[in-house]
């Protein structure tokens, strides 16, 4: 690999030192050194301005690199004859392609081509050029173009790249595929036509085939960047190492830019070489523009959390949050800076606040479900039960690996947040979802029976005696400390109501002995018992008087007529 560095390095070095005509800037474009290109042709135009062919190729230098007002002001400075010229008009006509202006571009090509019979080939590519470059361009009038310069004296790879790259755009693989293997016919080693190749098999997700023609690519030309980039790009996913050496590669042969740095210094950093890529970011901190890379600052970050040192982390995320646009914050960002927060004691509402913040970047349900529990939990260490409901509720809801479990916290944290009413709704889900097990019939008798405190409604009393009648229904297994906690507390219920209530003694001293067949020794059922036994003899003496009196009464009547 060492060797390969070095040989493609002296190669880059000796086509610099020799580009100073146009042919060379078109093959420094050809390889996607923009920048590069557009110092040769400045150079060209300031010897010879009258180079029209050097005002067009300045315009492929410039567009790939979305710089269109630089382009238009470079056009700008050409003298009267060349703006006459057909080169001059395909560079202002993809210019205004560019700008989303059609049809005065349309007019520019057609100026360009002219009407005679006699139409000059080259003209006729780079038209087509144009409208297969642009996002705004016509891949139906490329071809029509193409199919005139087809009948020229051309360079024929050049022109079925260029076909196969229209066919692209229209989704037509199978003639893009005839177009590039067209090119390769004439010439083999195309490195152009073989990277195309490649794209097709990308697009089909055939990666042993796209592999083998990029790899041919840099085989037939060493400086084809793009087929470079490719190989990197398929590695970043399956091979970090390997998706770093092809990358330094690309950088060998490309014009210095921010962003491959950064591309660089991320590499360094999945591949856990933490200690360079921090050195590497804050040597290009230091070059650049305050401020102007923010997004160096979170490099930062997550590499010293690959060291453990959280805060020199803190720090340059709170640096990044402080410098970058709200729209580029990923979800990552806000859970990186969550959890930050929440290892600092008395930081929770903070961490609160960055975990809500991704929820509101999440498109996928799955990870959705997994912050929904993050933040319930971060609610119940809170002891914010109100909170918690809300996560732990969103948690459940169209959640196929929510459980029972789940579903039962949610109506807990209702509960202990003294919501009754929602505790009674969950706990009734509960009982729907899962009608042999008890929790939800006791805990909605619970829920009920503190909406109605004074006990006047009887709203717990159905839910109660259905906690009795699914206890009593499993006669498979003896019954547990918990089931038999819950069936005196039932009992003891619907005694306590009967009692104040509907002033049913005899039902509530019913509901008493049941209590006693459990626990034969609860005092407080004995003692309640006794008193409303007495309450009950009482009541039936005061009945007995009452009719004796009535009965004398009667009599008396009698006896007086």
């Amino acid at each position: 690999m060492k060797k390969t560095l070095f040989s493609l390095g002296g190669l880059l070095a000796s086509t610099l030192l020799v580009a100073q005509s146009v042919p060379d800037a078109t093959q420094l474009i050809y390889h996607e050194r923009y920048q590069s290109a557009k110092a040769v042709l400045h150079k060209v135009l300031q010897a010879d301005p009258n180079n029209a062919e050097a005002w067009y190729r300045l315009s492929q230098a410039y567009l790939p690199l979305k710089e269109t007002q630089q382009l238009a002001d470079s056009l700008q400075l050409a003298t009267p004859a060349i703006k006459n010229n057909a080169w001059y008009k395909v560079a202002y006509g993809q210019l205004l392609l560019a700008n989303n202006h059609a049809d005065s571009a349309r007019w520019y090509f057609e100026q360009a081509i002219g009407d005679d019979r006699k139409k000059d080939p080259a003209i006729l590519l780079a038209v087509a050029n144009a409208q297969i470059s642009e996002k705004n361009g016509d891949p139906h009038a490329a071809l029509l173009v193409l199919n005139q310069a087809g009948k020229k004296d051309i360079n024929a790879p050049a022109f079925h790249v260029l076909r196969g790259n229209a066919y692209r755009r229209l989704a037509n693989g199978t003639e893009a595929y005839r177009s590039y293997q067209a090119a390769l016919n004439e010439d083999s080693k195309n490195a152009a036509a073989l990277y195309q190749m490649g794209k097709i098999f990308v697009a089909q997700k055939n990666a042993d085939t796209y592999l083998d023609y990029f790899n041919k690519a840099i085989a037939a030309d060493p400086l084809y960047a793009p087929a470079w980039y490719e190989l990197y790009y398929h590695y970043y996913f399956t091979d970090a190492q390997k998706a770093l050496d092809h990358f330094r590669q690309y950088l060998l042969i490309s014009d210095y830019n921010a962003e491959n740095e950064y591309q660089h210094i991320d590499l360094v950093y999945i591949n856990k070489k933490y200690d360079s890529a921090i050195a590497m970011a804050q040597h290009t901190l230091a070059a650049l523009p305050a401020d102007s890379m923010p997004r160096l600052h979170k490099l930062l970050a997550y590499s010293y959390l690959g060291l453990k040192d959280t805060a020199r982390a803190f720090h340059s995320m709170t640096t990044y949050f402080a410098h970058a646009n709200d729209s580029n914050f990923v979800v990552k960002d806000y859970e990186v800076m969550a959890g930050l927060y929440h290892a600092m004691p008395g930081k929770e509402d903070s961490a609160l606040i960055f975990y809500q913040a991704a929820v509101t970047k999440i498109t996928d349900s799955a990870a959705l479900f997994t912050y929904y529990k993050k933040l319930s939990d971060l609610y119940k260490d809170k002891k914010d039960n109100v909170n918690q409901a809300i996560w732990l509720g969103k948690y459940y809801t169209n959640n196929d690996r929510a459980t029972n479990i789940d579903l039962f916290n949610w109506g807990i944290a209702h509960f202990k947040a003294e919501q009754y009413a929602q505790a009674d709704t969950v706990f009734g889900q509960y009982i729907a979802k899962y009608p042999e097990q008890s929790f939800g019939y006791y805990w909605r008798a619970r829920a009920n029976s503190l909406k109605d405190s004074a006990m006047e409604k009887g709203i717990a009393i159905p839910h109660y005696q259905a906690l009795i009648d699914v206890l009593q229904k499993d006669t498979t297994k003896a019954a547990s400390a918990t089931d038999k906690k819950w069936l005196i507390e039932a009992y003891g219920y619907i005694a306590a109501y009967e009692t104040n209530e509907a002033k049913d003694y005899k039902e509530a001293i019913a509901h008493l002995q049941k209590i006693l067949e459990i626990d034969p020794a609860n005092k407080d059922a004995q003692q309640y018992i006794a008193i409303l036994e007495k309450k009950v003899a009482a009541d039936n003496r005061s009945a007995t008087a009452t009719s004796t009196d009535t009965n004398n009464s009667s009599n008396n009547n009698a006896n007086n007529k």
